[in-house]
């Protein structure tokens, strides 16, 4: 319960936490993204360019890459949210 038991239990977050923790998930998003440029790109890509486009192999195991490694980071977030309760419903006595 929070002070003088208004709210919800959670504490208000200042701007500058906000603005912090906004910053921390575009962070994490954007290192998340370069990753799988970066991977799919190393899986994907013939480093021989023979032609300026993307040829059929390439484009499907693109279209593949990207759907496994979104597939996969949701069942490791739907993971740790569940680890999190877990733990916090743990803690509860």
């Amino acid at each position: 319960m929070s002070f003088l038991g208004f709210g919800n239990g959670q504490p208000q977050l200042t701007s500058e936490q906000k603005i912090s923790a906004a910053e921390t998930e575009l962070d994490l998003v954007t290192d998340m993204f370069n990753k799988l440029v970066d991977n799919c790109y190393k899986k994907c890509i013939n480093t021989q360019y023979s032609e300026g486009e993307l040829n059929k192999n390439e484009s499907a195991c693109l279209d593949r890459c990207v759907a496994k490694y979104f597939e996969t980071n949701v069942k490791v977030g739907e993971n740790m949210q569940q680890l999190g309760q877990t733990f916090t419903n743990a803690g509860k006595f």
